[in-house]
């Protein structure tokens, strides 16, 4: 099955040659697509060698618009009967490919998440954090009726039907709520496997804060009662 490696950015100048290099190590039967969501810190230039390589597909979004927007731009062109989600960071490590693909190439799952909280190894970090995670989890469980242990997990992977059978409209993290609650209403089978992760905090870059966690909070409620 061939595979494509969606990868948003933005101002990832430090890491992102190093992402698309072990993406590249990771799997052999793929395309990369590479989704530039406007970056001011010199991730373009960097990006330009990428352009009309056998495999990569670069885009450039005109302004900055959010993850979600850049996910989505990046799906359109995917030509992967499998969809892997990869940020351009790095906190989640293509050498889990393998475990995220397992259920998948196995016909077990439609769905995969890979999880930070199932005893993989992880960077200490941040216990608010953690807690918060937690407390946006269990919420989406409630209202979704699964039993995730990470919904925030950047880590998602997935048969191509999936976007065939849902219509995403989040533009920053709200993807993560949003792609939960839809994939759990149309009832695709669904499998976590356990990950490593590598957290970063705000002087190395981290992007995510508490407004964005009070946004997925709406977005857990806005997905279930109004959409």
């Amino acid at each position: 099955m061939k595979i494509s490696i969606v990868i948003p950015v933005f101002n990832e100048s430090k890491t992102i040659c190093d992402v698309i290099a072990r993406v590249e190590e990771a799997i052999n039967d793929k395309e990369i697509i590479i989704v530039d969501d406007n970056s001011t810190d010199g991730t373009r230039d960097l990006l330009l060698k990428y352009e009309g390589e056998k495999d990569f597909k670069v885009i450039y979004q005109p302004k900055n618009k959010g993850k979600g927007a850049a996910l989505r731009a990046g799906f359109d062109v995917a030509k992967g009967e499998i969809i892997i989600v990869q940020d351009a960071d790095l906190e989640y490590n293509p050498k889990d490919y393998p475990i995220l693909l397992e259920p998948i190439l196995d016909n077990r799952a439609d769905v995969v998440y890979g999880s930070r909280f199932l005893g993989g190894p992880h960077r200490v970090l941040f216990f608010w954090h953690y807690l918060g995670n937690l407390f946006l989890t269990t919420l989406s469980n409630m209202f979704t009726n699964i039993n995730l242990s990470d919904m925030e997990t950047g880590y998602k992977v997935f048969r191509r039907k999936i976007l065939e059978s849902i219509t995403l409209k989040c533009d920053r993290f709200g993807f993560e709520p949003e792609f939960t609650s839809k994939v759990a209403r149309k009832k695709f089978i669904i499998y976590e496997v356990p990950i490593s992760y590598s957290g970063r905090d705000y002087s190395q870059g981290k992007k995510i804060n508490w407004k964005d966690g009070v946004a997925a909070l709406w977005f857990i409620f806005r997905f279930r009662f109004f959409d």
